[in-house]
């Protein structure tokens, strides 16, 4: 390694180990920031739950809700997935979603959406939240991470690493 690669290397930003990425998407609590496209070209952007599971990230928009038209006439999306405190563990995923069951096939993946009710709710409350909502059909939809672009990083927090590396490689100009 060259002297000036060596010293990029030092100012760049740590990434995340896929066991730290993996620990880090099944953390309760933390929310994805969905990116689609409307019909009209323009960006929409919702938070909303998720889980990550066999090595996808699942998610399912409401029958009424915008975003599952956007899907319907583009799969292209931008997730994000990140914490504000700590060591600021971050992800960014961008590909093509995929729908795995459609409006109206709720009972055939009812327990995974009560596994994604109870990431970010008491049991007895998404027991409840699914029971009330029963009749509220949803989609199901998948990002596979090994078929999308993704980038991860996090703060430089470890004994060793440079305090002052909060920037990626490529945002230097040598």
């Amino acid at each position: 390694m060259s002297a000036d690669a060596a010293r990029l290397y030092a100012r760049a930003m740590p990434g995340l180990s896929i066991r730290e990425l993996h620990d880090f998407l099944d953390e309760p609590g933390h929310l994805l920031r969905l990116g689609t496209v409307d019909p009209e070209g323009l960006p929409r952007v919702v938070p909303i739950w998720f889980l990550f599971d066999d090595g996808k990230l699942w998610f399912t928009p409401r029958a009424k809700s915008a975003w599952l038209n956007d899907l319907r006439a583009s799969p292209a999306v931008c997730c994000t997935i990140d914490e504000t405190t700590g060591a600021m563990r971050k992800l960014v995923a961008r590909g093509r979603a995929v729908l795995e069951h459609d409006l109206g096939d709720d009972d055939l993946w009812r327990d995974r959406y009560r596994t994604i009710a109870c990431r970010y709710t008491p049991p007895e409350f998404a027991d409840a939240y699914l029971r009330d909502t029963i009749d509220e059909p949803r989609a199901l939809y998948s990002l596979t991470l090994a078929d999308a672009a993704v980038a991860t990083w996090r703060m430089p927090v470890r004994p060793g690493e440079n305090p002052l590396a909060v920037w990626a490689s490529h945002y230097y100009h040598r």
